[in-house]
Order: structure tokens, then sequence, then C-alpha cells
């Protein structure tokens, strides 16, 4: 079947779709498996779907829509799974603007029930010249080349208590710090589910190149997924021979992205030059602190995020915590200067501990 579709979602941005596609009833259920659905219903609040550009648009009762099937673990968004079966007629889930589509099992409040979707078909892709003959579009058959060794440049790691708690906003203003000091910076997203959002604002903000886990072929990651994503995306950020990476962890630390299992990688964890950790309140910083050194035997070199925003927060993380605290929007340049002290002393190859 032929259809003139209405919006292309940025989960899909690695393969080469126009509007005018081919669908098959023969669905694929794997992660990344590219399908087109009509939409059942109107939203008011969370109501955009980003394109592969990263613009958001906003999605209407009726727009034909592409994404891709995956899972989300959200806790201020949207918890959803993929079907094991999906057929045409079905009814899925809008998962995230990002385009990830799936069954969903709960929802927060304040972004309110998902779009409703019903199910169109599988999206066909022709890869040979010429031929007629199509093959499902997947994701992860469009991940980007990545290289086979992980760089020796030092990475900066931003990780937080939960989402929303300041990680972009620290990884932004690193970004622009160094690379204003001289400094060939990239920056990548290594968890969360799929969007462009984060990594175009690190863009925006000097970096040379990005990348995200979607780049390296998945809609989303999970504990089993995580830590090969990042070898995957470091290892194609390292051909361009960065002098610094910036690197986000999406979610938390205690989430369902995978994050531990990044931590715990003792290759990817020799690549850190410096620690930043971003946390909502006291509690938070206090909690992380110590769980991240107790489950990890990592030390955390500076704390940012909406626990710094006044004295109060600062005072307690300096004097009762211990660490360094510098508020990533109102005194960047603080960040800035206790992290790149952390670079200068960084060794390659020795794993920073506690």
């Amino acid at each position: 079947m032929r259809i003139q579709v209405d919006k292309i979602a940025s989960v899909t941005r690695q393969i080469p779709l126009d509007r005018a596609l081919t669908l098959s009833p023969d669905m694929e259920v794997v992660p990344g498996s590219v399908i087109a659905a009509r939409v059942l219903n109107d939203k008011n609040a969370y109501n955009t779907l980003e394109d592969v550009f990263g613009r958001l648009n906003r999605v209407n009762s009726g727009d034909l829509i592409v994404g891709a099937l995956g899972h989300r673990k959200a806790l201020h968004g949207y918890e959803g799974v993929m079907p094991e079966k999906v057929a045409v007629g079905d009814r899925l889930q809008l998962l995230n603007l990002g385009g990830v589509i799936g069954h969903c099992l709960s929802h927060n409040p304040e972004v309110g029930p998902p779009f409703e979707l019903e199910v169109l078909g599988q999206v066909m892709v022709y890869p040979e010249f010429g031929s007629r003959r199509g093959v499902a579009a997947r994701v992860q058959d469009h991940a980007v080349a990545s290289g086979t060794s992980l760089p020796r440049c030092p990475v900066v790691f931003v990780a937080g208590t939960c989402m929303n708690s300041g990680k972009t906003a620290a990884a932004t203003r690193l970004i622009k710090g160094l690379r204003q000091s001289g400094l060939r910076v990239a920056g990548c997203k290594l968890t969360g589910i799929s969007a462009l959002r984060d990594i175009l604002e690190m863009r925006d903000y000097g970096a040379e190149w990005v990348s995200d886990f979607t780049d390296a072929g998945a809609t989303g990651t999970t504990p089993a997924n995580a830590a090969a994503l990042s070898h995957r995306i470091f290892a194609a950020l390292g051909r361009h021979s960065p002098d610094v990476i910036v690197a986000e962890t999406g979610d938390g630390v205690m989430g369902e992205y995978g994050v531990q299992a990044i931590l715990e990688d003792p290759e990817l964890q020799s690549l850190c030059a410096a620690f930043v950790f971003c946390a909502n309140d006291p509690v938070g910083v206090a909690g992380g602190v110590h769980y991240l050194k107790a489950r990890f035997g990592l030390a955390v070199d500076v704390i940012t995020g909406p626990a710094t925003d006044n004295a109060v927060g600062l005072r307690f993380i300096r004097d009762e915590v211990g660490v360094a605290a510098h508020n990533a929007r109102r005194d960047a340049p603080g960040l800035i200067e206790r992290v790149k002290s952390l670079i200068a002393r960084h060794q390659p190859g020795q794993r920073r501990v506690a």
C-alpha cells in the first residue's frame, strides 16, 4: 500500500524517507522497527512530534505519522513497552516526542494520557538501486559507522538524580566554556529515549560533533545495551580527534535506562576526567554522592542543578557533603574552571575512584 504521511519522527533520522511511502501488512516486531500510524485523538499537553530536523510539530487527530517501535521508562513522562505482536489496525500509543511507539502502561499526570494510534503498516525501504525488492525499515540498520577503539581524550560525564535535574543545562554550559577556552569539543547523550533536542542544544552551544544512542542504532537504552552503545558512540566521536567529550546520561543514576551499566564499565570510566552530578534538592545531593561512592566507587567532583540555585543549597553541599558546587546558569565560569582543572590532571586509561 502506498500512502502520503504528514509527519516523520526524528527517531528515523538516519533512514532516507520521504512522505510518499510503501507499507507492508507484515509487521516486524523488533525495537527500532519503523511503522506508520494514524493519530486518533487530540491533546492539550505534550502534543508535539519532533521531526528529523529537530523541529517540534503540533500533532492533530487524523495525522498520519511515522515512528519506530520501542520502550520508555520515564518518571516524568510515559512508561511503555513494545508489544509482542503488532498487526494492521492495532492500537498503540506515542511514547515520546521523538516518535517511539509502544503500549503505554502508565503516565505522569503532567503530560496526560498519550496520543492513541492506529497501526497502518510496516514502512518499507529499497536499499538496492533500481530494485523493487523492499525490506522492513529498522533504525538499527542505519547506525553510523564507528571506530574500533575508545578515544584517548578526556571525557566529562554529566549525570543526575532523575529527569529535569539540570543535566543538559550543565552539559551545554560546559561545552560553551570549554570551546571558548580553545578546545575542540564533542557532545553526546548516552542514555534515554530517542530525541534530537538535547544534542542539537549541545551543537548550539559549540560542540563541533554530536551523537547519541539513536545514531548508534537504538530507539532507547536499557541496562542490557547502554554500555555497548556508549562504546560505539565514543568510538565514533573519537574518529574526529576532539580535545574533550562532554557526555550526558539521560534520566537518573537509579533509573531504568542503563546508566548503572555505564558506571560499572571500567573502560568507560577510565575515560572520565570529571564527574558532574546534578540534583534537585539537598537529599538528592547527599544520597547521590553516597550511592555513587558505595555502589560504583566513584567520586563526584562537582554538584550543580536546582539544589545549587541559591546560597542555602550551596552552603549545605560544601559544608555538609564536602563537594564543590557551582550553579550552571548563575556561576557557569566557576563550574567551567573546576572542570578545566580536572581535565588538566587527567591521566588517560586510569580510572578515578572515590
